[in-house]
């Protein structure tokens, strides 16, 4: 048991449409080494080749790698059952997995693995996933997939990372309201993996500690003081946790927000 207790805890972590899980595993580089040291990390790449050109080619090399295929609208999806089926395969041969990690379209479909997962409709023999964390994710749009993956509040612990920036920033609140209790770590970057200051460094290093804590059963340490105003939607100091609870006239209520401090040049998905 103790054995047990001892192993890393485990993420799997879905890239963007078109790139590769070694892309992924080069955007989260830019973050602080401590921040996910103490998980054990995969990085598989989608079921299906770049049906097109990829925003990475001549900055990442290939192949790269789509998960499913959608319209301008995403609403219709082709091959999405396909990718479930291969996804959940995944999860069965290599896991268990405690963790979901997703950029884009990969935080897209994680989200949709946990609403089914909580929901009864998959991975029923898998232990429950603990936590997800979300770059750049949003919901899907077609009311049969809503109807059963967004049913309820997901009640699993997240963390949702949203750039100011991001053309999928108000899709990424819609998802981010769809969780209990999620803390929501602002950006002043666009649709990419970002690189994160010392105040998001120390807040998304809590968060993960708190993780880890609970699952080794000792007494996490008391969260950071989330108790700052927000005025103008902008908060007054630059340590503010989040905690959404609905989309209302398409912006987030919250308890706070923590808005990282722009102390760089805005870089890009397509960057690593």
């Amino acid at each position: 048991m103790e054995r047990q207790k001892d192993k890393k805890m485990k993420i799997l972590c879905l890239h963007g449409f078109r790139t590769s899980g070694s892309f992924l595993q080069k955007q989260i580089s830019k973050w602080d080494a401590s921040i996910l040291s103490q998980f054990d990390m995969e990085f598989p790449d989608g079921k299906f080749p770049a049906g097109g050109k990829s925003d990475i080619e001549g900055i990442f090399p290939p192949p790269y790698f789509e998960w499913f295929q959608f319209d301008k609208d995403f609403t219709e999806y082709t091959n999405l059952e396909a990718c479930i089926s291969y996804i959940c395969d995944y999860i069965t041969s290599k896991g268990p997995f405690d963790g979901l990690l997703g950029f884009s379209q990969g935080a897209t479909l994680s989200g949709l693995l946990l609403g089914y997962q909580a929901q009864g409709k998959l991975l029923k023999e898998h232990p429950a996933f603990k936590f997800f964390i979300s770059i750049s994710g949003s919901k899907f749009r077609k009311p049969s997939i809503c109807e059963i993956a967004y049913k309820d509040r997901i009640k699993v612990k997240s963390v949702h990372l949203i750039g100011d920036k991001d053309w999928l920033k108000l899709p990424s609140e819609e998802l981010a309201s769809e969780f209990h209790n999620p803390l929501i770590i602002r950006h002043p970057q666009g649709h990419t993996v970002p690189r994160l200051d010392e105040v998001a460094t120390e807040q998304l290093r809590e968060w993960t500690k708190t993780i880890i804590q609970s699952n080794t059963g000792t007494t996490p340490r008391p969260p950071l003081d989330s108790n700052h105003e927000l005025k103008n939607g902008e908060a007054k100091s630059p340590v503010v946790a989040a905690s959404c609870n609905k989309v209302q006239n398409g912006q987030l209520e919250t308890s706070g927000v923590l808005n990282t401090e722009k102390t760089e040049r805005e870089v890009e998905a397509v960057q690593a």
